[in-house]
């Protein structure tokens, strides 16, 4: 419980730390889907451009239980934004991963990937992700299909 506490706290000082400069600010919900153990999700996540084509992404994914096994994952991951026309963008991603496997297993380690977003209004964006996560025994990919508000 301390770590998930201290993960939550780290994210949340990141990301308030980054609201005092200048940037666009995002909130999102996606439908994740997890290779390893077939597990589908739903996530939330928070976005903020810090300085020009970078932005921070605290995220949060409950994963369904599917083959008794069901999770939680927190991750804190860092965009570079391609800017490729005036509605289509795409961005490498790497960042730090933390997931809990039916409240018991604890497991920290990265993300590397990259999604693609797509403006649909000025304040509405589809997005879609792909990623590796290296955690402790448990390496999978993770595909995202979700959508961002920009206030």
């Amino acid at each position: 419980m301390k770590k998930i506490l201290i993960f939550t706290l780290v994210a949340f000082a990141a990301t308030m730390t980054m609201s005092a400069q200048k940037g666009d600010f995002s909130v999102g919900g996606q439908f994740n889907y997890a290779s390893k153990n077939s597990m589908v999700g739903l996530g939330v996540n928070l976005e903020y451009e810090f300085i020009d084509n970078f932005r921070i992404e605290p995220e949060f994914i409950y994963y369904f239980e599917n083959e008794g096994i069901s999770a939680i994952n927190a991750n804190l991951n860092l965009h570079y934004l391609i800017k490729t026309g005036s509605n289509f963008v795409l961005y490498p991603m790497a960042g730090f991963s933390y997931a809990r496997f039916d409240d018991s297993e604890d497991r920290f380690g990265a993300n590397i990937g990259f999604g693609a977003e797509y403006r649909i209004t000025n304040n509405f964006r589809f997005y879609t992700e792909e990623r590796i996560q290296v955690l402790k025994d448990w390496n999978q990919s993770v595909t995202s299909l979700g959508v961002r508000y920009k206030f």
